[in-house]
């Protein structure tokens, strides 16, 4: 068997069969097929798809290429969320401490942020000690006695996908949805969770930009998700703005607390009420008023807070921080960002939000750029606001003067000024089991 046979197959839009999808996927990890020939391949996939069975087939060996996490030693029903990705998404912080309270198992992997989207890791990682690189026992022991643990992803977890996605980052093939269905699917079957809740974004924040789209990667990932034994569903929910006010680590941190005491925006707090209550109907606690009604009372109680608590202790983290939020470090520089006209805000679009925390340092260019985890911005209007002429609209935070400038240029690229107040638009558009 030759690569070169299967680029060529591909490229006149063949299906290709299981042994040979394993065969480029194991010759890439072992390097015996080169990145030459892999970013034709991609590239072929780009432009002729991929059908429900090639799909599966990637998604199966690339989650095959490295460790398969097995959770068996972890008693109880294991649920997963997987965001695809947003400005402004905390959301794991504040499902996952209310899922385990409400007796819901939650071991989750999570990633680093690259570009203008954050990664839960590093917002976890702005609470001072907090470790999230734990061996597997300790990680298991943790899930077992508080329910909840969230670590960042093992260093032989899909492989494969590592190497590809680094791959399809510079041939410009990141937009495809049957490479997108297989790099998510891969990582989420590998880390062995029995059921899955997806969290498919859409709008001007997100990879997706339109609901069209982003239906029908939910639906592909739903079904791999189902031929593989698990048990899949998919919100398609919207990110053409940012979710909530803050953007950058300590503040989304502080954000969550905060809609964990039920004091959190509204938009936030209705789209994690209904991703915790979806993840609990997923593991049979009820059917979904049930759920929702655990949830709202999990966060009265306090009990939601007293997870999140909880799981950073087990983790060698300062809880103090969690439970006084004046006690995060904070930045040197608060620069106030003001309206320019007066009207309604039309329009607030999330890549440039996500963009301007980057410049003020609170996000990565690259893998290897240093993170800022005191910087940000709070979005002090939102969509629907009035505002006049000189109100805050916006607040920077930096510890770097000369960032201050460019971010505020960005910022007002962002917002939208008109004279009519908006449609109001739904948070979840769609749902698909």
């Amino acid at each position: 068997m030759r690569m070169y046979d299967l680029i060529n197959k591909k490229k006149i839009g063949e299906e290709l069969s299981e042994e040979e999808i394993r065969f480029m996927i194991n010759g890439y990890v072992d390097g015996s097929v080169p990145d030459y020939q892999m970013s034709a391949m991609l590239m072929a996939i780009f432009f002729q798809g991929m059908s429900d069975k090639e799909i599966f087939a990637m998604t199966d060996a690339m989650a095959k290429s490295g460790d398969m996490v097995d959770l068996s030693a972890i008693e109880g029903i294991k649920v997963d969320k997987h965001s695809t990705g947003g400005v402004g998404d905390k959301t794991t912080l504040i499902i996952g401490p209310i899922v385990a309270a409400c007796g819901v198992k939650v071991a989750k992997m999570s990633g680093r942020g690259l570009g203008h989207t954050g990664g839960t890791i590093d917002k976890l990682e702005a609470i001072p000690g907090y470790k999230t690189d734990i061996p597997q026992d300790k990680f298991f022991e943790n899930v077992n006695k508080c329910g909840i643990s969230v670590v960042g992803q093992s260093g032989n977890l899909t492989p494969a996908d590592k190497k590809i996605y680094a791959l399809r980052d510079v041939t410009a093939t990141v937009d495809s949805i049957p490479l997108i269905t297989a790099s998510i699917m891969s990582k989420k079957l590998a880390a062995g969770s029995d059921c899955i809740l997806l969290d498919v974004k859409t709008g001007s924040g997100a990879f997706m930009k339109t609901v069209e789209e982003a239906e029908v990667l939910a639906k592909k990932m739903v079904d791999i998700g189902k031929i593989a034994g698990r048990k899949v569903q998919a919100l398609v929910t919207d990110m053409d703005i940012p979710l909530g006010h803050a953007i950058g680590n300590s503040l989304e941190v502080i954000e969550a607390v905060n809609t964990l005491k039920g004091q959190g925006p509204e938009d936030l707090t209705y789209i994690c009420k209904e991703l915790s209550a979806s993840m609990m109907y997923l593991a049979d606690i009820g059917d979904m008023d049930e759920c929702r009604a655990k949830v709202d009372e999990v966060i009265a109680s306090g009990a939601a807070l007293n997870k999140l608590v909880e799981m950073v202790e087990n983790q060698c983290g300062d809880s103090s921080v969690i439970k006084n939020t004046e006690l995060f470090e904070k930045a040197s520089i608060v620069h106030k960002v003001v309206a320019k006209k007066s009207g309604f805000i039309s329009h607030i679009d999330s890549e440039k939000c996500g963009i301007a925390s980057v410049v003020l340092e609170a996000g990565r260019e690259t893998k290897e750029s240093p993170i800022d985890y005191a910087s940000g911005l709070i979005l002090d209007k939102k969509l629907g606001d009035e505002v006049k002429e000189g109100d805050v609209i916006a607040t920077l935070y930096t510890n770097n003067q000369a960032k201050v400038e460019p971010a505020e240029n960005i910022i007002y690229e962002a917002y939208v000024i008109d004279d009519e107040k908006p449609e109001e638009r739904p948070l979840i558009l769609s749902q698909i089991m």
